[in-house]
Protein backbone atom coordinates (compact mmCIF):
# COMPACT_ATOMS: atom_id res chain seq x y z
CA UNK A 1 0.00 0.00 0.00
CA UNK A 2 1.29 3.56 -0.83
CA UNK A 3 2.04 5.82 1.94
CA UNK A 4 0.06 8.36 2.82
CA UNK A 5 0.71 11.95 1.24
CA UNK A 6 0.05 13.20 4.10
CA UNK A 7 3.23 11.74 4.90
CA UNK A 8 5.45 13.99 3.29
CA UNK A 9 5.52 16.42 5.83
CA UNK A 10 7.28 15.17 7.83
CA UNK A 11 10.09 16.04 10.81
CA UNK A 12 12.76 15.81 7.93
CA UNK A 13 11.48 17.93 6.19
CA UNK A 14 10.39 20.65 8.81
CA UNK A 15 14.32 20.19 9.68
CA UNK A 16 15.02 20.96 6.04
CA UNK A 17 13.17 23.80 6.07
CA UNK A 18 14.62 25.44 8.98
CA UNK A 19 17.98 24.40 7.77
CA UNK A 20 17.35 26.49 4.37
CA UNK A 21 15.64 29.43 6.18
CA UNK A 22 19.09 29.14 8.73
CA UNK A 23 21.45 29.81 5.86
CA UNK A 24 19.62 32.81 4.62
CA UNK A 25 19.16 33.76 8.06
CA UNK A 26 21.23 33.04 10.90
CA UNK A 27 19.34 34.35 13.76
CA UNK A 28 16.43 31.99 12.91
CA UNK A 29 15.16 30.09 15.91
CA UNK A 30 15.43 26.42 13.80
CA UNK A 31 15.36 24.41 17.60
CA UNK A 32 12.35 26.24 18.69
CA UNK A 33 10.67 26.59 15.07
CA UNK A 34 10.80 22.72 14.64
CA UNK A 35 9.50 21.98 17.99
CA UNK A 36 7.04 24.27 17.20
CA UNK A 37 6.28 22.66 13.68
CA UNK A 38 6.46 19.57 14.44
CA UNK A 39 4.48 19.58 17.71
CA UNK A 40 1.42 17.10 17.01
CA UNK A 41 2.14 16.63 13.64
CA UNK A 42 1.35 13.03 13.22
CA UNK A 43 -2.24 13.45 14.11
CA UNK A 44 -3.09 16.26 11.32
CA UNK A 45 -3.65 15.35 7.13
CA UNK A 46 -2.09 17.03 4.50
CA UNK A 47 -3.05 20.62 4.40
CA UNK A 48 -3.28 21.22 7.83
CA UNK A 49 0.32 20.04 8.38
CA UNK A 50 1.55 22.40 6.15
CA UNK A 51 -1.07 25.31 7.88
CA UNK A 52 0.94 24.39 11.06
CA UNK A 53 3.93 24.87 9.50
CA UNK A 54 3.42 27.96 8.05
CA UNK A 55 1.99 29.92 11.52
CA UNK A 56 4.98 28.35 12.84
CA UNK A 57 7.44 30.11 10.07
CA UNK A 58 4.92 33.19 11.11
CA UNK A 59 6.31 33.30 14.93
CA UNK A 60 9.93 32.84 14.05
CA UNK A 61 10.68 35.13 10.78
CA UNK A 62 10.94 38.88 11.42
CA UNK A 63 7.08 40.71 12.58
CA UNK A 64 7.84 42.64 8.69
CA UNK A 65 6.18 41.01 6.19
CA UNK A 66 8.67 42.36 3.76
CA UNK A 67 11.48 41.40 5.58
CA UNK A 68 10.03 37.83 5.94
CA UNK A 69 9.58 37.73 2.66
CA UNK A 70 12.92 38.52 1.32
CA UNK A 71 14.04 35.60 4.15
CA UNK A 72 12.19 33.19 2.22
CA UNK A 73 12.99 34.23 -0.99
CA UNK A 74 16.67 34.14 -0.12
CA UNK A 75 16.43 30.84 1.04
CA UNK A 76 14.56 29.03 -1.45
CA UNK A 77 16.83 26.31 -3.69
CA UNK A 78 16.92 26.30 -7.23
CA UNK A 79 14.08 26.26 -9.88
CA UNK A 80 11.95 23.06 -11.07
CA UNK A 81 13.57 22.00 -14.64
CA UNK A 82 10.99 19.34 -15.47
CA UNK A 83 7.28 20.13 -15.97
CA UNK A 84 6.11 16.63 -14.79
CA UNK A 85 7.20 13.77 -12.77
CA UNK A 86 8.24 15.03 -9.31
CA UNK A 87 6.12 13.71 -7.08
CA UNK A 88 5.74 15.50 -3.98
CA UNK A 89 8.88 16.86 -3.71
CA UNK A 90 8.10 20.42 -5.00
CA UNK A 91 5.55 20.02 -2.22
CA UNK A 92 7.84 21.35 0.42
CA UNK A 93 7.25 24.97 -0.80
CA UNK A 94 3.58 24.46 0.14
CA UNK A 95 3.91 26.34 3.60
CA UNK A 96 5.38 29.18 1.75
CA UNK A 97 2.70 29.83 -0.40
CA UNK A 98 -0.21 29.23 2.51
CA UNK A 99 2.66 32.15 4.20
CA UNK A 100 2.16 34.46 0.89
CA UNK A 101 -1.99 34.23 1.28
CA UNK A 102 -2.17 34.41 5.06
CA UNK A 103 0.23 37.20 5.85
CA UNK A 104 0.75 39.02 2.18
CA UNK A 105 -2.37 40.33 1.27
CA UNK A 106 -1.60 43.75 2.41
CA UNK A 107 1.60 44.13 0.46
CA UNK A 108 1.33 43.35 -3.19
CA UNK A 109 4.22 44.02 -4.75
CA UNK A 110 6.66 42.24 -2.25
CA UNK A 111 3.79 39.14 -2.57
CA UNK A 112 4.02 39.06 -6.14
CA UNK A 113 7.54 38.62 -6.34
CA UNK A 114 8.12 36.33 -3.98
CA UNK A 115 5.15 34.20 -6.09
CA UNK A 116 7.16 34.37 -9.21
CA UNK A 117 9.88 33.12 -7.58
CA UNK A 118 7.66 30.23 -5.83
CA UNK A 119 5.95 29.16 -8.61
CA UNK A 120 9.02 27.89 -10.36
CA UNK A 121 9.98 25.48 -8.02
CA UNK A 122 6.34 24.49 -7.06
CA UNK A 123 3.48 26.51 -8.06
CA UNK A 124 1.69 30.05 -6.49
CA UNK A 125 -1.99 28.90 -7.92
CA UNK A 126 -3.41 28.92 -4.57
CA UNK A 127 -2.11 31.86 -3.34
CA UNK A 128 -2.36 34.19 -6.72
CA UNK A 129 -6.08 33.69 -5.75
CA UNK A 130 -5.57 36.44 -2.81
CA UNK A 131 -4.32 38.94 -4.88
CA UNK A 132 -6.69 38.28 -7.73
CA UNK A 133 -9.65 39.09 -5.67
CA UNK A 134 -8.09 41.79 -3.51
CA UNK A 135 -6.39 43.09 -6.30
CA UNK A 136 -8.20 42.07 -9.39
CA UNK A 137 -6.70 44.64 -12.02
CA UNK A 138 -2.99 45.07 -10.82
CA UNK A 139 -2.93 41.54 -10.57
CA UNK A 140 -4.36 40.90 -13.81
CA UNK A 141 -2.02 43.42 -15.41
CA UNK A 142 0.95 41.49 -14.12
CA UNK A 143 -0.19 38.02 -15.01
CA UNK A 144 -0.65 39.04 -18.87
CA UNK A 145 3.28 40.47 -18.00
CA UNK A 146 3.74 36.45 -17.07
CA UNK A 147 2.34 34.96 -20.81
CA UNK A 148 5.38 36.14 -22.19
CA UNK A 149 8.17 34.95 -19.25
CA UNK A 150 10.50 32.46 -20.72
CA UNK A 151 10.21 30.08 -17.44
CA UNK A 152 7.27 27.98 -18.50
CA UNK A 153 5.98 27.47 -14.57
CA UNK A 154 5.50 31.19 -14.78
CA UNK A 155 3.13 30.69 -17.72
CA UNK A 156 1.15 27.90 -16.20
CA UNK A 157 0.57 30.01 -13.39
CA UNK A 158 -1.30 32.64 -15.54
CA UNK A 159 -3.61 29.86 -16.28
CA UNK A 160 -3.82 27.80 -13.69
CA UNK A 161 -4.04 30.34 -10.98
CA UNK A 162 -6.96 32.21 -13.17
CA UNK A 163 -9.31 28.90 -13.00
CA UNK A 164 -12.57 29.98 -11.26
CA UNK A 165 -13.27 26.19 -10.12
CA UNK A 166 -9.64 25.23 -9.22
CA UNK A 167 -10.07 22.09 -7.30
CA UNK A 168 -8.36 22.47 -4.21
CA UNK A 169 -8.64 26.37 -3.88
CA UNK A 170 -11.25 28.97 -2.70
CA UNK A 171 -13.66 30.00 -6.00
CA UNK A 172 -13.02 32.77 -7.77
CA UNK A 173 -16.59 34.01 -7.95
CA UNK A 174 -16.07 37.29 -9.72
CA UNK A 175 -14.28 35.25 -12.81
CA UNK A 176 -17.51 32.19 -12.45
CA UNK A 177 -19.51 34.98 -12.95
CA UNK A 178 -18.05 37.13 -15.65
CA UNK A 179 -14.78 35.04 -17.16
CA UNK A 180 -14.11 37.71 -19.90
CA UNK A 181 -10.77 38.67 -17.92
CA UNK A 182 -9.72 34.90 -17.86
CA UNK A 183 -10.39 34.81 -21.52
CA UNK A 184 -8.19 37.74 -22.59
CA UNK A 185 -5.01 35.53 -21.07
CA UNK A 186 -6.06 32.52 -22.12
CA UNK A 187 -5.65 33.65 -26.07
CA UNK A 188 -2.35 34.63 -25.56
CA UNK A 189 -1.46 31.14 -23.85
CA UNK A 190 -3.61 28.63 -26.37
CA UNK A 191 -0.48 28.40 -28.56
CA UNK A 192 1.84 28.00 -25.89
CA UNK A 193 4.79 25.77 -26.91
CA UNK A 194 4.72 23.96 -23.83
CA UNK A 195 2.23 20.85 -23.64
CA UNK A 196 2.22 21.38 -19.49
CA UNK A 197 0.78 25.15 -20.19
CA UNK A 198 -1.68 24.29 -22.67
CA UNK A 199 -3.55 21.16 -20.73
CA UNK A 200 -3.54 23.96 -18.36
CA UNK A 201 -5.57 26.72 -20.87
CA UNK A 202 -7.58 23.44 -21.12
CA UNK A 203 -8.52 23.07 -17.69
CA UNK A 204 -9.10 26.61 -17.62
CA UNK A 205 -11.92 26.54 -20.41
CA UNK A 206 -13.26 23.55 -18.93
CA UNK A 207 -13.86 25.26 -15.39
CA UNK A 208 -15.60 27.94 -17.16
CA UNK A 209 -18.06 25.53 -19.38
CA UNK A 210 -19.62 24.76 -15.98
CA UNK A 211 -20.69 27.93 -15.03
CA UNK A 212 -21.02 29.51 -19.07
CA UNK A 213 -21.32 25.92 -21.98
CA UNK A 214 -22.14 28.91 -24.61
CA UNK A 215 -18.97 30.77 -23.90
CA UNK A 216 -16.82 27.69 -23.91
CA UNK A 217 -18.71 26.39 -27.28
CA UNK A 218 -18.25 29.95 -28.84
CA UNK A 219 -14.35 30.01 -27.65
CA UNK A 220 -13.69 26.30 -29.19
CA UNK A 221 -15.52 26.85 -32.34
CA UNK A 222 -13.21 29.41 -33.09
CA UNK A 223 -10.13 28.11 -31.89
CA UNK A 224 -10.74 24.84 -33.93
CA UNK A 225 -10.53 27.07 -37.26
CA UNK A 226 -7.24 26.29 -39.20
CA UNK A 227 -6.17 24.58 -35.79
CA UNK A 228 -3.03 23.34 -35.16
CA UNK A 229 -2.99 19.44 -34.03
CA UNK A 230 -1.45 20.64 -30.50
CA UNK A 231 -4.65 23.16 -30.26
CA UNK A 232 -7.24 20.70 -31.68
CA UNK A 233 -6.09 18.51 -28.73
CA UNK A 234 -6.53 21.36 -26.10
CA UNK A 235 -9.94 21.64 -27.92
CA UNK A 236 -10.93 18.62 -27.06
CA UNK A 237 -9.16 18.17 -23.44
CA UNK A 238 -11.43 21.46 -22.77
CA UNK A 239 -14.68 19.98 -24.15
CA UNK A 240 -14.27 16.68 -21.93
CA UNK A 241 -16.68 17.65 -18.94
CA UNK A 242 -19.05 18.64 -21.74
CA UNK A 243 -19.12 15.77 -23.36
CA UNK A 244 -19.32 13.62 -20.23
CA UNK A 245 -22.48 15.64 -19.72
CA UNK A 246 -23.62 14.54 -23.02
CA UNK A 247 -23.87 18.58 -24.17
CA UNK A 248 -24.75 18.74 -27.90
CA UNK A 249 -22.58 21.75 -28.69
CA UNK A 250 -19.27 19.61 -27.67
CA UNK A 251 -20.46 16.71 -29.10
CA UNK A 252 -21.27 18.79 -32.20
CA UNK A 253 -17.82 20.28 -32.38
CA UNK A 254 -16.02 16.80 -32.20
CA UNK A 255 -18.32 15.42 -34.73
CA UNK A 256 -20.62 13.39 -33.05
CA UNK A 257 -23.74 15.48 -32.86
CA UNK A 258 -25.78 13.08 -34.94
CA UNK A 259 -27.60 10.70 -32.96
CA UNK A 260 -26.24 7.09 -33.32
CA UNK A 261 -27.91 4.64 -35.44
CA UNK A 262 -26.67 1.47 -33.37
CA UNK A 263 -27.44 -0.75 -30.61
CA UNK A 264 -26.00 -2.75 -27.82
CA UNK A 265 -25.47 -6.76 -28.27
CA UNK A 266 -23.88 -9.70 -26.13
CA UNK A 267 -23.84 -7.96 -23.09
CA UNK A 268 -21.30 -9.58 -20.37
CA UNK A 269 -21.24 -7.92 -16.66
CA UNK A 270 -19.27 -10.45 -14.41
CA UNK A 271 -19.50 -11.30 -12.12
CA UNK A 272 -22.56 -9.82 -11.41
CA UNK A 273 -22.38 -9.68 -7.46
CA UNK A 274 -18.61 -8.25 -6.10
CA UNK A 275 -17.07 -7.15 -3.29
CA UNK A 276 -16.46 -3.57 -2.29
CA UNK A 277 -12.64 -3.33 -3.58
CA UNK A 278 -12.71 -6.21 -6.26
CA UNK A 279 -13.12 -5.17 -9.91
CA UNK A 280 -16.36 -6.02 -12.50
CA UNK A 281 -15.41 -7.03 -16.06
CA UNK A 282 -17.94 -5.26 -18.91
CA UNK A 283 -18.25 -6.31 -22.67
CA UNK A 284 -20.30 -5.83 -25.13
CA UNK A 285 -20.83 -5.73 -28.47
CA UNK A 286 -21.74 -2.35 -30.43
CA UNK A 287 -23.68 -3.07 -33.96
CA UNK A 288 -24.07 -0.21 -36.57
CA UNK A 289 -28.16 0.21 -37.73
CA UNK A 290 -27.35 2.75 -40.00
CA UNK A 291 -27.07 2.80 -43.91
CA UNK A 292 -23.51 4.56 -44.04
CA UNK A 293 -20.34 5.01 -42.39
CA UNK A 294 -20.93 6.40 -38.74
CA UNK A 295 -17.90 8.49 -36.13
CA UNK A 296 -19.20 7.24 -32.66
CA UNK A 297 -17.95 8.42 -29.07
CA UNK A 298 -18.51 6.05 -26.73
CA UNK A 299 -18.35 6.28 -23.36
CA UNK A 300 -20.10 4.13 -20.43
CA UNK A 301 -21.88 5.45 -17.15
CA UNK A 302 -21.99 3.84 -14.16
CA UNK A 303 -24.53 5.01 -11.62
CA UNK A 304 -22.87 4.42 -8.40
CA UNK A 305 -24.80 4.13 -5.26
CA UNK A 306 -24.40 6.78 -2.43
CA UNK A 307 -24.44 6.25 1.68
CA UNK A 308 -27.82 7.32 1.82
CA UNK A 309 -29.11 4.43 -0.87
CA UNK A 310 -29.49 6.96 -3.70
CA UNK A 311 -27.19 6.83 -6.53
CA UNK A 312 -25.33 9.13 -8.98
CA UNK A 313 -24.37 8.00 -12.40
CA UNK A 314 -20.51 9.03 -13.35
CA UNK A 315 -19.37 8.79 -17.10
CA UNK A 316 -15.96 7.24 -17.87
CA UNK A 317 -14.49 7.53 -21.17
CA UNK A 318 -14.48 4.30 -23.67
CA UNK A 319 -13.13 5.09 -26.74
CA UNK A 320 -14.15 6.47 -30.52
CA UNK A 321 -14.80 4.25 -33.66
CA UNK A 322 -16.23 4.46 -36.80
CA UNK A 323 -18.50 1.66 -38.39
CA UNK A 324 -19.73 0.53 -41.43
CA UNK A 325 -23.07 -0.03 -42.33
CA UNK A 326 -23.99 -3.33 -40.02
CA UNK A 327 -20.53 -3.45 -38.58
CA UNK A 328 -20.34 -4.88 -35.14
CA UNK A 329 -17.12 -4.15 -32.59
CA UNK A 330 -16.41 -6.11 -29.22
CA UNK A 331 -15.69 -3.79 -26.79
CA UNK A 332 -14.71 -4.66 -22.84
CA UNK A 333 -13.82 -2.38 -19.62
CA UNK A 334 -12.93 -3.17 -16.19
CA UNK A 335 -14.88 -1.43 -13.57
CA UNK A 336 -13.15 -0.69 -10.16
CA UNK A 337 -14.86 -0.79 -6.57
CA UNK A 338 -11.58 0.05 -4.88
CA UNK A 339 -11.65 2.70 -1.88
CA UNK A 340 -10.38 5.93 -3.40
CA UNK A 341 -10.02 9.27 -1.31
CA UNK A 342 -12.29 10.91 -4.83
CA UNK A 343 -14.99 8.17 -4.32
CA UNK A 344 -16.43 5.53 -1.49
CA UNK A 345 -17.79 2.49 -2.73
CA UNK A 346 -21.63 1.53 -0.23
CA UNK A 347 -23.79 -1.95 -1.37
CA UNK A 348 -26.22 -1.99 -3.46
CA UNK A 349 -27.55 -2.51 -7.29
CA UNK A 350 -25.37 -0.53 -9.90
CA UNK A 351 -26.94 0.31 -13.36
CA UNK A 352 -24.28 0.26 -15.69
CA UNK A 353 -25.35 2.65 -19.11
CA UNK A 354 -23.75 2.52 -22.52
CA UNK A 355 -23.18 6.36 -24.10
CA UNK A 356 -23.34 6.64 -27.32
CA UNK A 357 -22.82 10.11 -28.78
CA UNK A 358 -24.55 11.26 -26.44
CA UNK A 359 -27.76 8.50 -26.05
CA UNK A 360 -28.05 6.57 -23.60
CA UNK A 361 -28.55 2.83 -23.75
CA UNK A 362 -29.10 0.76 -20.35
CA UNK A 363 -27.33 -2.32 -20.43
CA UNK A 364 -27.86 -3.67 -17.55
CA UNK A 365 -26.36 -3.80 -13.38
CA UNK A 366 -24.32 -5.54 -10.51
CA UNK A 367 -24.46 -5.81 -7.15
CA UNK A 368 -21.86 -4.58 -4.84
CA UNK A 369 -21.88 -6.44 -1.72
Amino acid sequence: MAEPLKNFFSAQIVNRIAKMIGDAYPSFGKPAFVAEATNGLDKLELMPRAWQITRALRGHLPEDYDAAAAILKASLGPRRAATEGDGMSSFLYLPHVFFVAEYGADHWATSLDLQYELTKRFTAEFSIRVFLDRYPQQTLARLREWTNDPDVHVRRLVSEGTRPRLPWAPRLRVFQDDPAPVLELLELLKDDPELYVRRSVANNLNDIGKDHPDILFEICKRWLVDASDERTKLVKHALRSAVRRAEPGALQLLGYGRGPAARVEGVAIRPRRVGIGESVDFTFDLVSTGRSKQSLLVDYRVHFVKADGSSRPKVFKLTTLELEAGEAQRLKTRISLRQMTTRTHYPGEHIVDVVVNGAVLPVGSFVVR
